[in-house]
């Protein structure tokens, strides 16, 4: 479920096109490793993990000066990363050059690869995947991959696509055409589509395309249906939007397998969709820190990919909270990543540890996540009809617009918007309302609605009494939410 890959905010789940996976002999190797680990049981999960982060530990140490330096004083032989100090992505990012551990990376260039969209799947410096997250956190975050990272990732992917609940959809899928189709927040460097861009020229003759959410839904429609894909990734709220337009008899497509990722997935909303699409659906919790961090079952929990990742759900001062209770953050070790070591890093979700053994078999630790509950806002649009607009492609439209992260869109009914930015600074807040507004009105106007009244609002975004987090796109209590 990427609360975030689908990259962190606009980006979009995996992608079962896993034979064209570059370094294929690596991938082949990790699957049947991560295969042969999980079958021997728990003590293996936990002694691969174990050798993975001892041997993380000992790389971080010596090639990154940001990691010798955060260490210094701890024992030089610690092998486990739970009593080490917390790293967060504000404090990594402002030390980004000495973060990588190849000193050939630097933030400068980096930034000038990022500028340029021509070059999203390319490999920077001819070696390294770069993706971003959008900031939705208020710091937006750059990532390096190289192909060992990225082949644990896909091994993790076709591992999960290995199941038997899932393995017939897959050959399904390939004797429908195989053709598959991401509908995400395109057009930049997110995860979802830098990963997707770079499987697609790896094999050319692939027949995968990629749809903006910014799209009116009737043209989407349209082209999923000429397109007839037998995979079909993208958001939650998207794939509800598509599960209602196929109950109408408006999209006719019959995928084979429904990738959701990026938002949260509640499990009467999974089964919903299995449903209406008549297929699996895999929900997969990844982020733009690790790609690939765990996956759903039939019993609605996520299992954590345990051999290569460690999750520690903790409280506000970092200490360890029970199975059962919702953490304020998590922890994330990403054990696949020597570029960039993600070693005990708050990210920032809020997580529940299941305190039963899964209901599903897998003994796996199973957890589930807080993740984007942002709203769909409904506008009359030309002609009486109603148009609904996804979160993130409002979103999406303010960030690129503005090049704001901490904003909030609030819905107060008919065609009225406010809009919220963490800022003090008065003359910055009309600047970047001049600029989101400006931005707004004309995705508005492609939605095909027209006369929308957007106000700036003087107070600051505001989090949510329940969890605390920031929803960026709010319905108001009594107004259309769908």
């Amino acid at each position: 479920m990427t609360p975030r890959t689908l990259g962190e905010g606009p980006g979009g789940p995996g992608l079962p096109l896993l034979a064209a996976s570059a370094g294929y002999a690596r991938w082949w190797s990790n699957f049947w490793q991560i295969w042969w680990t999980r079958a021997a049981g728990e003590r293996a999960v936990a002694a691969a993990r174990r050798e993975r982060c001892a041997a993380l530990l000992r790389h971080a140490r010596a090639h990154s000066p940001f990691y010798r330096e955060l260490y210094r004083g701890q024992p030089a032989d610690l092998a486990a990363a739970e009593s080490l100090p917390v790293a967060t992505k504000r404090a990594l990012m402002a030390r980004f050059d000495d973060w990588v551990t190849d000193q050939a990376i630097r933030r400068r260039g980096v930034d000038a690869f990022l500028a340029d969209r021509t070059h999203i799947g390319e490999r920077y410096l001819g070696r390294y995947i770069v993706w971003k997250s959008s900031g939705s956190t208020g710091e937006p975050g750059i990532y390096l991959q190289d192909d060992a990272a990225l082949a644990v990732y896909d091994a993790l992917v076709a591992v999960q696509l290995a199941a038997p609940d899932l393995a017939a959809g897959c050959a399904a899928g390939l004797f429908h055409g195989g053709r598959a189709a991401l509908i995400a927040a395109t057009g930049d460097h997110f995860a979802s589509v830098a990963s997707w861009e770079r499987v697609c020229r790896s094999a050319p003759g692939l027949a995968a395309r990629e749809f903006s959410v910014m799209e009116p839904l009737d043209l989407l429609v349209a082209e999923l249906n000429a397109f007839a894909p037998a995979y079909l990734a993208s958001y939650p709220t998207m794939l509800t939007l598509l599960a209602e337009e196929r109950a109408a008899g408006r999209l006719r497509v019959a995928p084979a397998l429904v990738w959701s990722g990026g938002e949260f997935l509640a499990e009467p909303a999974r089964r919903d969709l299995e449903r209406t699409f008549g297929c699996p659906v895999l929900n997969e919790y990844g982020t733009s820190e690790c790609m690939s961090i765990a996956f759903g079952c039939s019993a609605g929990w996520l299992h954590v990919n345990a051999d290569w990742v460690l999750l520690e759900p903790v409280d506000a001062d970092y200490r360890p909270t029970a199975p059962g209770a919702t953490s304020h953050t998590v922890l994330l070790t990403n054990l696949a990543n020597r570029i960039q070591p993600v070693i005990r890093y708050d990210l920032g979700d809020a997580v529940v540890a299941n305190p039963e053994p899964c209901r599903c078999g897998n003994s796996l630790p199973a957890i589930r996540v807080e993740g984007r509950r942002d709203d769909v806002i409904t506008m009359a649009a030309a002609g009486g009809r109603s148009v609904r607009l996804l979160p993130l492609a409002l979103t999406t439209i303010v960030e690129e617009a503005a090049d704001v992260h901490r904003f909030q869109i609030v819905h107060t009914g008919g065609a009225k918007l406010l809009l919220r930015f963490e800022t003090a600074d008065a003359r910055r807040r009309q600047e970047v309302f001049a600029d989101a507004e400006q931005a707004l009105r004309g995705y508005l106007a492609r939605q095909g609605v027209a006369g929308a009244r957007i106000a700036l609002d003087a107070h600051p975004p505001a989090t949510d009494l329940r969890s605390g987090k920031l929803r960026q796109v709010v319905v108001e209590p009594g107004h259309s939410r769908r």
